[in-house]
């Protein structure tokens, strides 16, 4: 128990020498020791700013880093919506041009008047020597809506255009323009010639056709049947109202195949060939009316009116 005592205040004994020696030395030499505080304190400060340092300008590379990425997202977002207006402009300008070159042709084949219509206009295209998918989007979108605008103006007298043609046609249909019956001639003209049942002096008001009994008889426009019945000497007759102050007649018919208020087509049928009324033999004897007075038909006839071969009478 004595030597367990002695060991443990040996150990006491050392550590409390060296607890002197050290306040010893700070008494000897206080500026020293002050240094080596300060200077521990400096050093453990940079470590800590370093690491501060450190974390922060890892943020600063990460959200740069973001950013880069958010950027090249939105051009090429940017890009493809470019190339989208682009490819579209394209489109709309290539059918701008078909529709000019359409309004043209239907202009000269309508033959309307010179400057009515102007389907010369250039198409519109934005921006200057670039090529269009480098243009800005701004420039497209006003490029495309100049093409639109001269869309919705080609497109107004295209139109006009049609309304015009249409009516054009109307008109033409509704002119007569073709042989009554197929496949004939002529066997009496208009005007002057002699009766054909007491060889008098007479006025023919028609042009006559050679055709056999049944032959198919024809309307020569577009009309409507204003009369279709028998009427003294001209026998089963039909009048078609062509509406522009035309109006045809076909008679001395064996049997009629419209009725009053038929709609009818240029060509279409309207009653059988035969001799009905006031006649010698089987033919056709067409009339052109004109604002209520009786004209030559030989020029509603076109080219293939037949050139008379005689002046035989037929009625």
């Amino acid at each position: 128990m004595a030597l367990k005592k002695v060991v443990i205040k040996s150990r006491q004994t050392r550590a409390e020498r060296l607890a002197q020696q050290i306040q010893g030395f700070a008494a000897d030499r206080p500026m020293l020791v002050l240094g080596a505080v300060l200077g521990l304190g400096m050093l453990m400060g940079v470590g800590a700013s370093t690491a501060t340092g450190m974390v922060t300008n890892s943020a600063l590379q990460a959200k740069v880093a973001r950013q880069q990425a958010e950027l090249a997202q939105a051009q090429r977002a940017s890009q493809t919506q470019v190339n989208a207006l682009a490819a579209r402009l394209g489109e709309l300008q290539a059918q701008a041009t078909r529709l000019n070159a359409l309004g043209e042709r239907l202009t000269d084949m309508g033959k309307l008047k010179d400057g009515e219509f102007d389907f010369d206009a250039p198409v519109g295209v934005g921006g200057g020597d670039e090529p269009v998918s480098d243009m800005p989007v701004e420039s497209l979108k006003q490029s495309l809506g100049e093409v639109e605008q001269q869309f919705s103006t080609s497109g107004q007298q295209l139109n006009v255009l049609a309304s015009l043609l249409f009516d054009h046609q109307l008109e033409q249909n509704a002119v007569p323009s073709r042989m009554p019956i197929r496949n004939t001639y002529i066997t009496s003209g208009f005007g002057g010639r002699a009766d054909p049942f007491d060889g008098g002096s007479a006025f023919h008001k028609g042009v006559d056709f050679h055709a056999n009994v049944g032959d198919p008889v024809l309307s020569v426009a577009d009309g409507v049947v204003s009369y279709a019945g028998v009427r003294g000497g001209y026998g089963n007759v039909v009048d078609v109202d062509h509406g522009n102050g035309y109006v045809t007649r076909y008679a001395h018919n064996s049997r009629l195949v419209v009725k009053v208020g038929d709609l009818v087509r240029a060509g279409q049928q309207v009653a059988k060939a035969g001799s009905s009324g006031r006649s010698t033999g089987a033919h056709v004897h067409f009339e052109v009316w004109a604002n209520g007075r009786v004209v030559n038909p030989r020029k509603f006839l076109g080219d293939t009116a037949a050139t008379p071969v005689g002046r035989r009478g037929r009625g």
